[in-house]
């Protein structure tokens, strides 16, 4: 007797690429770096597994930045990865492959991951749907240590609902995770919260950069006020509030950042002997945590924890908080890495000052593609839940595509 179709694997035949971050099973994973240019993958990761178990077909892997280090998609082994909507432009970084091949209708959806905003900033300057699940949704195992729990994987999709059924599937705990997110009640689907109406919310907004005193480009200002107006529309309470990071860490947020950014990179294991085969950024970002003394790296780390807790404490009130997803349009291809590693550094914290917050948080943290530019280019504007809230998430999103459809945009030349 064949299965009925509710006894099918929920991704039963779905094409899906994996981000060349993590490990597919009898496939190269170069991860972006010259230096395991040659290294096949031995075994799936824990979340490719869930994948694959859920009955999705692996088209392949995406380009990635070196490591996945930076918000643009260009590395040593592979042409840069462009934006579908102007192909001058970058589709983000640092899960640029599987935002570029979604928007091209390469892929329905893409597997992605996000440390700093690596799934959201894709997301926004390709026009799509990004979630960053809740710290602990979903495993790194079996190889990826979790660190301070910066990064998880998660989906890049056209559709909400797509999000949803892709995150049910990759959802998973092992022994000896690090941590762990509050599970849905028993019965219960992301899927389910996706269909669901979410009520009335009330959320705070925000779209200042506090002490960095970085500017917001006025397109991306029209798109946080859209998305404004759209949530009032519809219903929602929108309340102004102060930026919750710059409040909670009192300004000190992006150095203590940096320092956590560059202990991650020198965690990554390298032969002493090719560490000059390594992109400039990535040496650079080695150099600064070999330089970093201990106690500094601990006193960030200390400093970022109790501002965490003050800012989940300052917006408990809230359902869900709105900010832009980034500074600025989308940028052109080697805007980024034109220059020497410091302002390589600065130019991609001037884009991106607002998604790193939530990594820190581990809130769960998404993308919705309201508009469009004059010029054409998509630009995003992001939408953040309480700890174990993508369900909610998943419900106000998926009222706002319902309210302005956005699955159906194709960037001209790509309709066939």
């Amino acid at each position: 007797m064949s299965d009925t179709p509710d006894q099918l694997p929920p991704l039963l035949g779905v094409p899906l690429p994996i981000k060349d971050l993590d490990t597919l099973a009898g496939v190269r994973v170069t991860f972006g770096s010259r230096v395991y240019s040659d290294l096949v993958a031995p075994a799936d990761s824990a979340m490719v597994a869930q994948l694959r178990e859920a009955g999705a077909v692996f088209l392949g892997k995406t380009n990635t930045p070196e490591f996945g280090a930076t918000c643009y998609t260009e590395n040593d082994i592979a042409p840069p990865s462009r934006n579908p909507w102007d192909t001058t432009r970058s589709p983000g970084g640092s899960s640029g492959g599987a935002a570029a091949a979604v928007a091209a209708g390469l892929a329905p959806a893409a597997q992605a991951s996000d440390g700093g905003g690596s799934i959201r900033i894709p997301a926004s300057v390709c026009g799509l749907f990004g979630l960053k699940p809740t710290r602990g949704r979903v495993s790194g195992g079996p190889d990826r240590a979790d660190l301070n729990g910066l990064s998880t994987a998660g989906p890049i999709t056209r559709s909400v609902m797509d999000a949803a059924l892709m995150l049910d599937a990759m959802a998973v705990n092992l022994p000896g995770d690090l941590y762990t997110a509050p599970p849905l009640p028993p019965g219960r689907s992301f899927a389910d919260h996706a269909r669901r109406e979410p009520g009335k919310l009330r959320i705070g907004r925000y779209a200042d950069t506090g002490a960095t005193g970085i500017a917001v480009h006025p397109d991306v200002l029209a798109a946080y006020e859209e998305a404004t107006q759209l949530l009032l529309d519809l219903g929602h309470e929108v309340e102004e509030i102060d930026n919750p990071g710059e409040t909670a860490f009192g300004g000190a947020f992006a150095d203590d950042f940096q320092h956590l950014w560059s202990a991650v990179a020198s965690a990554t294991p390298i032969d002493p002997a090719r560490e000059g085969e390594l992109t400039p950024i990535y040496q650079w970002l080695r150099e600064r945590a070999r330089t970093t003394p201990v106690p500094a790296y601990v006193g960030a780390s200390a400093r970022l924890q109790r501002g965490t807790r003050a800012m989940l404490t300052a917006t408990a009130r809230f359902d869900a908080v709105l900010s832009p997803t980034l500074a600025q349009p989308p940028a052109e291809v080697g805007h980024f890495n034109s220059c020497g590693p410091e302002e390589e550094f600065r130019r991609m914290t001037e884009f991106t000052p607002f998604t790193s917050l939530y990594n820190v948080s581990g809130q769960p943290s998404v993308n919705v593609p309201l508009h469009w530019s004059p010029s054409g280019l998509p630009i995003g504007t992001m939408l953040t839940g309480r700890m174990g809230g993508e369900g909610t998430l998943l419900s106000l999103s998926a009222q706002l595509e319902r309210a302005r459809p956005w699955a159906h945009r194709v960037p001209a030349g790509w309709e066939d």
